[in-house]
């Protein structure tokens, strides 16, 4: 069903409660950790049935009306075969009078909620991100189109020198070509140009893609699509603290409870994790930095509310080493031993041993 129809029904449905002098409500999924299941055969977070309704009351009136605005935006973006970007909604609803939002993340929650509403992703809503996908770089091809002729365009990821070729928004529509063994998801951008560099793809016949921190929905879709379609297992690369196990890895991985009803499309269950673990930092003796507050709290949330890490036993054991170890380290930590230790000896160790590996 297209978007636009769905919004009619919700609205019309709106309209004749009105009509008949009930409340009119609408019913959203709860978005967060306490309403998602994780079972590992399905590889990702999973909504349960609990039901946020927001009824047309004296004290909801404000969020009842954006959330309505905010569905007729959508309906007229994608009418038009437009977009905008969530930066771009914020400032649209400067126009709709007491409804307008005051700040962004206030315009992106209800944003969040219609599409939870909805069941459908932002993108199809016609809503995009500001952030770009993340970048490439290795033995791919990337089957592209002209957005005038609809000709195919293909796009060498080994051809972009120094620079990588940059995930866009929406990659439902490209294909792929490619030799390579595997897929390296990298946390940082600095670890990224340094493997670059060096054309760590070409000796270890890979595939370089920069998240840049939490990636982003294109990011993890287009390595989802990437995966899934060329049967490419997928490493992921990141510091060895609580952030770039719980925030990083997780959400690439199984998805997030905040978007539990679309993780099943943009989440990786393939990926396993080869990055910086606390045994790591014992074996290779890095250099640490201790455990801030944030991270001791980011830890003892793991281990008691979040399902992925409770299904995973050396998920929990490695949290809990980090715990009693009180430090983190970064990926630029292997730098003690040269610049390129990270390629010569550290990268080929752990690829080839698969019993280092986090599930």
């Amino acid at each position: 069903m297209k978007t636009s129809t769905k919004i009619k029904e919700i609205a019309t449905q709106v309209y004749q409660k009105i009509l008949k002098k009930k409340e009119p409500e609408l019913k959203m999924p709860l978005r967060s950790l306490s309403n998602v299941t994780y079972d590992s055969k399905d590889g990702y977070f999973e909504l349960l049935g609990k039901i946020k309704i927001r009824a047309l009351t004296a004290s909801t009136i404000k969020t009842f009306a954006q959330t309505l605005k905010m569905m007729a935006l959508s309906k007229d973006i994608v009418e038009k075969e437009d977009i905008a970007t969530k930066r771009e909604a914020y400032y649209v609803s400067k126009n709709w009078d007491e409804a307008r939002f005051n700040e962004q993340p206030e315009s992106d929650a209800i944003m969040d909620d219609v599409e939870a509403m909805m069941k459908v992703n932002r993108e199809q809503l016609g809503f995009v991100p500001e952030e770009k996908g993340g970048d490439v770089a290795g033995k791919l091809i990337v089957i592209d189109q002209d957005p005038d002729t609809k000709k195919p365009i293909k796009i060498d990821c080994t051809k972009f020198g120094s620079g990588a070729y940059s995930i866009p928004s929406s990659v439902e529509h490209l294909k792929f070509e490619t030799k390579a063994k595997f897929i390296l998801a990298i946390e940082t951008a600095g670890m990224f140009q340094r493997l670059v560099k060096h054309r760590y793809w070409k000796h270890a016949d890979c595939i370089l893609i920069s998240m840049g921190g939490v990636p982003t929905r294109a990011c993890r879709r287009f390595i989802r699509r990437l995966s899934d379609g060329k049967k490419l297992p997928v490493h992921v690369f990141t510091d060895g603290d609580p952030y770039g196990f719980g925030s990083i890895y997780r959400t690439l991985k199984v998805g997030s409870g905040n978007a539990a009803h679309i993780n099943e499309f943009f989440c990786v269950p393939r990926a396993k994790f080869i990055g910086i673990t606390p045994q790591d930092i014992i074996d290779y003796k890095l250099p640490t930095h201790p455990l801030k507050d944030v991270d001791v709290k980011k830890i003892k949330d793991l281990l008691k509310n979040d399902p992925f890490i409770q299904h995973h036993k050396p998920w929990q054991k490695a949290l809990k080493q980090m715990q009693k170890m009180k430090v983190r380290a970064e990926q630029q930590a292997l730098a003690k031993w040269g610049l390129n230790y990270v390629i010569e000896k550290y990268l080929p160790d752990k690829i080839k041993d698969q019993k280092s590996w986090l599930p």
